[in-house]
């Protein structure tokens, strides 16, 4: 693997749009069952909130040494408040859209003994108002950035996506999206879609052989008029698809802890990679080693520069 290109990093400007989240940890330890229910009773000991969704891309951006732009949508309320202290202590430039109507999403957990017990969430679809404010603080921003990120949770913040590739695609920069469900006409003429082994399969169905993974691949990429198609398959590595053929890498061997926020470290590392001038392949191989460095890490975390060169 070539070597990690941090000079160009350091001058690359990434605009990340898409799903905002406050994600809440509530730590504590379990001691006894309560009388009024078969349920656990969790003491609570630590508290502690980290940055979800698209933040979580932004913040991951910051960390491997580029500079990352965040456009999304929150609320006023407690968690936003939360949100905007954790978006300026990592050096994330952001640019809200916000409603007082509009609940910022929130997931809350519980865990005892490190093991999660319980998930609240707090979400709520936007309004078209709220999207239309959100595509024109894109246009505005696109012509000072090198790449365009956008990280689907299924939230809504990209119910005008395909508008937002338009855009992109105008200025010429290229184009991640890392998709949710089963339509990905919307993310038609993006450079790279990541989707992970279950979107693969919600979108081409279940395949049986690599061969026949490699052809609905090949289908799907050449329909959304695709650069590449990359599906990260967990212990299985990843399988980049190009117009060229298949490449593959297989899974770095990490103790895997927890896999939330994965798929966020390597939609970072890619865009990174790509607005340095890394090609698909390379970048995939930095990608694929910041996944595993991740998933031995407890929640929604990152990985440094330090950690991946």
């Amino acid at each position: 693997m070539s070597h990690f290109p941090i000079d160009a990093i350091r001058h690359a400007r990434i605009l990340v749009v898409g799903d905002i989240m406050l994600d809440r940890y509530w730590f504590g330890e379990v001691e006894r069952i309560s009388p009024e229910a078969p349920v656990p009773v969790v003491r609570v000991v630590k508290r502690e909130d980290r940055l979800g969704g698209a933040a979580n891309v932004a913040r991951n951006i910051v960390a491997l040494g580029a500079q990352a732009t965040l456009v999304g949508l929150i609320g006023e309320d407690e968690a936003a408040l939360s949100v905007r202290q954790l978006l300026s202590e990592a050096g994330i430039h952001a640019h809200m859209i916000t409603d007082i109507a509009h609940p910022t999403t929130l997931k809350m957990r519980v865990l005892g003994r490190q093991q999660q017990l319980l998930r609240i969430d707090f979400e709520e679809k936007p309004t078209v108002t709220l999207l239309d404010a959100l595509r024109h603080q894109v246009e505005t921003l696109l012509s000072e950035h090198d790449v365009l990120v956008l990280s689907d949770y299924a939230k809504g913040a990209l119910g005008q996506v395909s508008m937002l590739i338009e855009l992109a695609r105008l200025k010429g920069l290229p184009i991640l999206v890392d998709p949710k469900g089963s339509d990905y006409q919307r993310y038609r003429g993006a450079s790279l879609v990541t989707p992970n082994r279950s979107e693969m399969q919600q979108a081409v169905g279940v395949w049986l052989s690599e061969q026949e993974l490699t052809e609905r691949a090949q289908v799907l990429r050449e329909q959304l008029n695709l650069e590449a198609l990359l599906v990260t398959r967990s212990e299985q590595g990843m399988t980049l698809f190009a117009a060229n053929g298949r490449e593959h890498v297989e899974a770095q061997a990490h103790e895997v802890f927890d896999v939330s926020g994965a798929g966020d470290t390597v939609l970072a590392t890619l865009a990174v990679m790509r607005a340095a001038g890394v090609d698909w392949p390379t970048a995939m191989l930095w990608a694929n080693r910041a996944g595993g460095i991740v998933v031995g890490k407890l929640g929604t975390s990152i990985v440094t520069a330090g950690e991946l060169s």
